[in-house]
């Protein structure tokens, strides 16, 4: 059921020149509609989306399968860095004739738009986040941080020393951890599970936000496809994006995200429009809260409706 589920949604295959894309490619009734990129993170894949999608009718969207995740085509070198996805990305939009989008994205997909931002501001034409890079407080800080940004950054370094164990391993010893995920399903499941039950908003009861077909469907993505270790190139090869977006920003923010940056200090990285902090939800807030994303999504896309006006 699940298995047919997934494979009904509209797959299409894009060849880029570093080697083929798999999207899901979800076209709208209006030819004129926007194009939408939903860039999916860790530890999902496109089903993040799944419930975000039926909510997006009146644009064109395009949901790439990032290479090194599930249901991507392979990667002949394992998995990519994010800009290296960003560029992968970049290549399959121009190979569906798409030369300007909206990017939405979350988690490790926030990696990859502000690259994709950064490097290709004539086709991103506003972006829909729901995080700022915690890379941006690991490795390269400003010496004029408010009270209000030294506090964040404070938290997001407690954070990592309590509760980013998982990062440390998958930057440091990825492929040591990765033979042990791919070849027990009781540990991939056990490391994935801790990740949706800590990282969303379900007052102690993860099947809140899950049931669990959905819990071992996300789960068995990973199994059925061999991509848990190929999954953390992004960490593994991980730096702050080179360059500023200029794309105009929106952004969705869920109270139990991970470390929630103040608008402040995503001010300087982004050249943030707006601004939402929402009253519930976690780390996955296209899963948890899609009304509200979906929200979030078309504002970006009547900011790139406004700025590609003429006149």
């Amino acid at each position: 059921m699940h298995e047919d589920r997934v494979r009904a949604l509209p797959w299409e295959v894009v060849d880029t020149a570093r080697g083929p894309l798999r999207l899901v490619h979800q076209r709208s009734a209006d030819p004129r509609a926007t194009t939408v990129v939903l860039l999916h993170g860790w530890p999902d894949s496109v089903l993040r989306f799944e419930r975000l999608l039926p909510l997006l009718g009146a644009h064109h969207v395009v949901v790439p399968a990032l290479p090194g995740f599930p249901f991507a085509a392979p990667v002949p070198t394992g998995g990519l860095a994010s800009a290296q996805i960003a560029e992968v990305v970049a290549d399959g939009m121009a190979a569906l004739g798409v030369d300007r989008y909206v990017l939405s994205a979350g988690d490790v997909g926030c990696d990859v738009a502000e690259a994709l931002a950064a490097a290709h501001p004539e086709a991103v034409s506003a972006l829909h986040l729901t995080d700022v890079s915690q890379y941006h407080f690991l490795d390269a800080l400003p010496d004029d941080l408010s009270a209000t940004e030294t506090a964040y950054v404070a938290h997001g370094r407690h954070w990592q020393a309590t509760e980013g164990g998982y990062m440390h391993e998958q930057s440091t010893k990825p492929r040591t951890l990765a033979v042990g995920l791919g070849d027990s399903p009781a540990g991939l499941a056990a490391w994935l599970l801790e990740k949706y039950t800590s990282w969303t908003d379900n007052g102690g009861d993860v099947t809140r936000v899950f049931s669990r077909d959905e819990l071992l469907t996300w789960i068995t993505a990973y199994w059925v496809t061999g991509t848990i270790g190929t999954s953390f190139t992004p960490y593994a090869q991980s730096s702050v994006p080179a360059g500023r977006p200029v794309a105009p920003a929106v952004f969705t923010v869920g109270p139990r995200d991970l470390v929630n940056a103040p608008r402040e200090f995503a001010e300087r990285v982004f050249a943030v429009h707006a601004w939402h902090d929402l009253p519930s939800g976690g780390h996955f807030a296209a899963w948890e809260q899609p009304a509200a994303y979906a929200a979030g999504v078309a504002e970006a896309v009547a900011l790139a409706r406004a700025g590609d006006r003429p006149g």
